[in-house]
């Protein structure tokens, strides 16, 4: 089965498609996808306008959601009977834990559980790995009746804390809520800022390319930067990646917002189109390429993570290159009005210009797309 298509890249095309510059079948074609597909997208784009009847995809999942907020309740109400028959007992027990493995055993989650129940999904884990003592389950207490006062009041201190903890039946010293709130990071918002004037730490990954921008194969090694222009609207950003043996751009987000989810958006485009394992993603040191989304897509996904110096643009030069190539023929082209417009310019120039027109000297004359195709067709005779 095909891998579906992201779903930036299929209103990028579909917005391509009803500027009316070329029939369907050459967008279809100009971005590397069948003319059923892209009528197909066509089609669902008119249901969620209103222009045709159909369930639209807001309705496909307000009807997915109501569906699992109904599993949701009933699970809740089971909890809540079963805990109720649980603390009926002759002796009650002095915690609710083994309830939780008897609702996790009849496929309720232990999160919803540990919830309805009111109490931690670290405290029920750790005491399923090993006894815990007395003070750790009262602590486990006091941690829960700190955060709902820190909650309810961002602005109290540890020592409010504390009285609002005392209040609610549980003895504590100053020193143990203070200890509490510090392992969880209880701060009011009023307290003084921590870490300012600091020094930068170190990079979250090594250089693992060194400038060597070569791979034997495809998705080896991926490059990764963000640029911005400016529009008549305000800045637009894209983030994009680059295969170093094909020079194609795997994925790629664009964005009003230079955040982490920027990054995080067009790393996700390039795994979901390339499905790679052990690939080096090598990037600058940009805050949205240290975040920790970033960093845990990476490591989810088995990706390696590289970092250049700072300042050093030369750490990333074959990405540069891309940039600068973009910059002469598309951002510089010309003023851009609205950043719709100028993100459409950038896609087709990518997809149609870029990977399927533009021949290259360091592929030998091929454009990505081609140079990609004759790789696969040699692994496959090898094989």
């Amino acid at each position: 089965m095909p891998k579906p298509h992201p779903k930036e890249f299929r209103d990028d095309v579909v917005a391509v498609a009803r500027r009316g510059d070329a029939p369907v079948a050459q967008v279809a074609k100009d971005f590397g996808i069948s003319e059923s597909c892209l009528r197909n997208w066509l089609h669902a784009a008119d249901v969620d306008a209103g222009a045709r009847p159909g369930v639209t995809v807001g309705e496909a999942a307000e009807l997915k959601q109501l569906r699992r907020r109904n599993r949701l309740l009933e699970q809740e109400n089971e909890i809540l009977r079963r805990a109720a028959a649980y603390l009926a007992q002759g002796s009650p027990p002095k915690m609710m834990f083994p309830l939780v493995l008897e609702l996790a055993a009849d496929r309720v989650p232990v999160a919803v559980t540990c919830r309805v129940l009111g109490f931690s999904k670290q405290a029920f884990f750790k005491w399923r790995a090993a006894p815990v003592s007395q003070r750790d389950w009262d602590d486990a207490h006091l941690t829960n009746a700190a955060i709902d006062a820190h909650r309810d009041d961002p602005e109290f201190g540890y020592r409010l804390i504390a009285d609002e903890v005392r209040d609610a039946g549980l003895p504590a010293s100053d020193r143990r809520i203070w200890r509490l709130c510090s392992q969880q990071g209880l701060w009011s918002v009023f307290a003084k800022k921590r870490g300012l004037n600091r020094k930068s730490g170190p990079p979250v990954h090594d250089d693992l390319i060194q400038r060597v921008f070569t791979a034997p194969d495809v998705d080896k090694v991926w490059l990764t930067d963000i640029t911005e222009h400016w529009t008549g609207e305000g800045k637009l950003y894209l983030c994009a990646i680059k295969d170093v043996c094909s020079n194609r751009i795997v994925g790629y987000s664009i964005s009003d917002r230079m955040k982490s989810s920027l990054a995080v958006a067009a790393l996700r485009m390039a795994i979901q189109r390339r499905e790679p394992a052990g690939t080096i993603v090598h990037s600058d040191r940009g805050s949205q390429f240290r975040s920790r989304k970033f960093v845990h897509t990476l490591r989810v996904n088995g990706l390696r993570g590289s970092m250049g110096r700072v300042g050093a643009c030369g750490d990333n030069a074959a990405m540069e290159s891309f940039f600068a190539l973009l910059q002469k023929n598309v951002l510089n082209r010309r003023r851009w009005a609205t950043r719709d417009e100028l993100r459409l310019a950038i896609v087709t120039w990518i997809e149609r210009t870029y990977h399927r027109r533009r021949r290259q000297d360091a592929l030998g004359g091929l454009t990505p797309i081609e140079y990609e195709a004759i790789l696969k067709s040699q692994v496959a005779q090898a094989a």
